[in-house]
C-alpha cells in the first residue's frame, strides 16, 4: 500500500498524517553519550571497573575510546535517525586539554567546551548529568555519606553541574535538563534509614541554592528501586524523589527511568498522575529485563503505552522531557544507538496516529465495547507505510537501509579499534 492510500485510511479516522509527521520531527529527544563507551567516560581509568551500581556487560568490538571517536560514532547514529536529538552527557564525559585534568568538583563549563562545540555545528540542544559513581570519593555512599567531607565533594560537584548545565543552555538556545541520580544505598539491611535520606535531602537542597534560571536549567530528581551492591536500601527511593519534587516544585522537576520501578509497576500509568500535579516532568526511557538492565528499547508494549500517555496528556508541548538510557556492550553499539531511538520515534509517531479524542468520547460514554474493538482495529491500521515517509520527510534511511550502513562502518572504522 502507497503512502497516499494509508494517508486516505487515517483521514477516515480523523487524523491528518501529514500533520502527525510534521509535529514529531520537531519533538526533541535525547541521545545518551554513554552508549558508546559502556559508561567509561573520559576523567578516570578505563581499566578499572565501574561502580556505583553502574554495569555493562559484553565486550564487542569498536568501543569509542576518545572524544573524538565517540563523536565520529555519534554522527554516525546522527545519519540514521529521524527526529530532532538532543545530546546527553554525563560530568564523566568531560574533555582535557594540554595535559589539564580536574577532579569532579572542580569541573568548569571550559571542559564542555568541545562538546558545545559539536552540538552547535548540529544544531543540537545539550541535556547534562552529574556523575556520582565510579569515582575514588564514593565512599561508597555519595550525597548521603555520614562523612561530611565527602558529602562536601558532591555537593561542589553537583553545583559545578548546575553552572555546566547553565552555560550548555546559553551557548546552545535550548533548555538543559540536568538530572541528579545516585546509586547511594546499602546491601543489607540498614539500621538506619531516615538519616541518609536526610542528609541526602540536605545535600540536594545545598546544591540547587547555586543560581540558575529554571526556565533554561531544568535540575531533576531521579528515583530507583534498588541497584547492584544496594539491594536492600536506596537512599532516593520513588517516594523519596516525588516528595521532594513536589516541595520544591519551583526548582526542580520529577524524572522516572522505566527500570527503576518493581516489575509490576509501569511508568505509563504514572505519567498521566505526574503531570494531573506537576507541570513538567522528565523521562528516561529504558528496557529493563527482570530489574534495571538497560536493554536497548524495543518497540515494545510498554514503550508504545509510554508515548500514548505523553500524547494523550499534552506532553509534546514541553511538559515531558525525553531522554533515551541504555548501554550494551554485546551487540554493536551503533546498531544499539540507532535501534533505541528510531523504535521511540516509531512509538512516537504511532501514539500520533490515534484518535484520542474519539476514543476519550467513547470512554466518557460508556461504550467500552466500541472502544474496545477500535483500539484493537487501530492495531493493522497501515502504520509501516507513515513510518516510511516519516523517515523520508526526515531525510533519513528507512527499515532495511540502515543496517548495511552500520555494517559498512564497523568493517571501515570499529575493527580498527584494539
Amino acid at each position: 500500500m502507497s503512502y497516499e492510500e494509508s494517508r486516505k485510511r487515517y483521514a477516515a479516522l480523523g487524523v491528518d498524517t501529514d500533520a502527525v509527521i510534521r509535529l514529531l520531527r520537531a519533538v526533541p529527544v535525547s541521545l545518551h553519550c554513554w552508549q558508546g563507551d559502556d559508561v567509561r567516560g573520559f576523567d578516570t581509568d578505563p581499566s578499572k571497573p565501574l561502580t556505583g551500581g553502574i554495569q555493562t556487560t559484553g565486550n564487542y568490538p569498536g568501543r569509542a575510546r576518545t572524544p573524538e571517536e565517540l563523536m565520529a560514532d555519534l554522527d554516525m547514529v546522527l545519519s540514521l535517525i529521524p527526529g530532532t536529538p538532543k545530546m546527553n552527557l554525563h560530568a564523566s564525559y568531560a574533555i582535557f586539554e594540554n595535559g589539564e585534568w580536574a577532579d569532579r568538583n572542580r569541573l568548569q563549563p571550559k571542559h564542555f567546551r568541545k562538546w558545545a562545540a559539536f552540538c552547535k555545528e548540529r544544531n543540537l540542544g545539550c541535556d547534562f548529568n552529574p556523575t556520582f559513581f565510579s569515582h575514588p570519593k564514593c565512599d561508597p555512599l555519595t550525597l548521603s555519606s555520614p562523612n561530611a567531607e565527602t558529602r562536601k565533594f558532591w555537593i561542589e560537584h553537583g553545583k559545578a553541574c548546575i553552572r555546566i548545565s547553565s552555560y550548555l543552555a546559553e551557548e546552545l538556545g535550548f533548555p538543559c535538563v540536568m538530572n541528579i541520580w545516585t546509586g547511594d544505598g546499602f546491601k543489607d539491611i540498614p539500621g538506619d534509614r531516615i538519616g541518609p535520606r536526610i542528609r541526602y535531602r540536605d545535600a540536594i537542597d545545598e546544591i540547587l541554592r547555586e543560581p540558575y534560571d529554571f526556565s533554561r536549567v531544568k535540575p531533576c530528581i531521579e528515583s530507583k528501586v534498588f541497584g547492584i551492591g544496594v539491594e536492600a536500601y536506596t537512599t532516593g527511593s520513588a517516594e523519596f524523589a516525588l516528595c521532594y519534587a513536589a516541595m520544591n516544585r519551583d526548582k526542580c522537576i520529577p524524572l522516572m527511568d522505566n527500570g527503576h520501578y518493581h516489575p509490576t509497576e509501569v511508568v505509563s500509568d504514572k505519567i498521566p498522575a505526574l503531570l494531573t500535579f506537576f507541570r513538567e516532568i522528565a523521562l528516561h526511557i529504558t528496557r529493563p529485563i527482570r530489574w534495571d538492565s538497560d536493554h536497548v528499547v524495543l518497540y515494545d508494549d510498554e514503550t508504545r503505552e509510554i508515548a500514548r500517555e505523553i500524547v494523550r496528556c499534552g506532553g509534546l508541548d514541553g511538559r515531558v522531557h525525553i531522554a533515551l538510557d541504555y548501554f550494551d556492550a554485546s551487540i554493536n553499539r551503533i546498531s544499539a544507538w540507532a535501534t533505541g531511538y528510531r523504535n521511540l520515534q516509531k512509538a512516537l509517531l504511532y501514539a500520533l496516529l490515534q484518535p484520542h479524542e474519539e476514543m476519550k468520547g467513547l470512554q466518557d460514554k460508556g461504550q467500552f465495547s466500541r472502544l474496545m474493538v477500535l483500539q484493537e482495529e487501530i492495531k493493522t491500521m497501515p502504520f509501516g507505510d507513515i513510518w516510511a515517509e516519516y523517515c523520508r520527510f526526515c531525510g533519513k534511511p528507512a527499515d532495511g537501509e540502515w543496517f548495511p550502513l552500520v555494517e559498512e562502518y564497523e568493517k571501515k572504522v570499529l575493527v580498527n579499534r584494539k
